[in-house]
């Protein structure tokens, strides 16, 4: 049996950042399969004052930087995000298996410009991932799923001490300090890695290797056939190139179908 790091991943659908980091996180799951463990926690950024108007003016710079799929346009008015952290936690508590996917669409409908407090987002995302819409409301006002997210909510406004000597990675006002998104925590046999902030993948890389340096490390695709067959989702052409470690618009163009979303696609065979 395959002993597992466990990554604790602070993050939060509204969040461009998080959004842009895809790209790592998808390579990482390549990589290394089911030797990385995830657990997701909801940061709820939109609980500060002014944290959802910053985020109703959109990241045209960091979809020109990073090239997920983003929408340049300023978002219609702001919008809470915490209605949707709050159903990615109702799937983790019911259903488990697709509590991952389902915080993927919502981040992507909410990257090409909708709300996250739109019940027909939430809705649309659900539907998305094989969920019955009106069964996930059902789990969204139940009391255990109340309790889970304040404890989520709770646990990333309380960074550890590693993660505190980089308070320039972290957020939030001077009176409590909370993980910005995304935030790793990687645990294995006692010890901790805190990465806080966007880190390049060679950071995490380095936190895997010490953690356990016998985790086999799997090559690079060896086309992006391999690749997108492997995954359980459609990919972006940034994250196709990351994993791919090249250029791959090419070869997508040949072997895949784009889906226009954004300011560019995601790519299904």
């Amino acid at each position: 049996m395959t002993v597992a790091i466990d990554i604790e991943l602070f993050t939060d659908p509204a969040c461009p950042f998080a959004f842009s980091a895809e790209p790592i996180r998808q390579r990482l799951r390549w990589h290394y399969g089911d030797g990385l463990r995830w657990r997701t926690t909801m940061i709820v950024l939109t609980l500060e004052p002014g944290e959802a108007e910053k985020l109703q003016a959109g990241a045209p710079g960091l979809q020109r930087k990073y090239g997920m799929p983003i929408d340049p346009a300023p978002y219609p008015e702001p919008s809470s995000s915490e209605p949707a952290c709050r159903a990615v936690v109702a799937a983790r508590l019911n259903a488990p298996e697709v509590e991952q996917r389902l915080l993927r669409r919502l981040r992507i409908r909410r990257m090409d410009g909708g709300l996250l407090d739109d019940p027909e987002l939430i809705a649309a995302a659900a539907t998305d991932v094989g969920l019955d819409p009106d069964q996930l409301s059902r789990w969204v006002d139940s009391p255990g799923v109340e309790d889970a997210l304040q404890a989520d909510i709770a646990r990333a406004r309380n960074p550890n001490l590693a993660a505190r000597a980089l308070d320039h990675k972290l957020g939030g006002p001077v009176q409590e300090r909370r993980y910005t998104a995304p935030s790793y925590e990687f645990s294995f046999a006692g010890q901790t890695f805190s990465l806080p902030g966007f880190n390049p993948v060679e950071a995490y890389e380095a936190a895997i290797a010490n953690l356990d340096p016998t985790l086999a490390r799997r090559p690079a695709p060896a086309n992006v056939t391999e690749l997108l067959r492997w995954f359980d989702e459609p990919l972006a052409t940034a994250e196709v190139e990351a994993i791919m470690g090249r250029p791959s618009r090419t070869q997508l163009g040949r072997a895949a179908t784009p889906i226009p979303a954004g300011a560019d696609c995601y790519w299904i065979l």
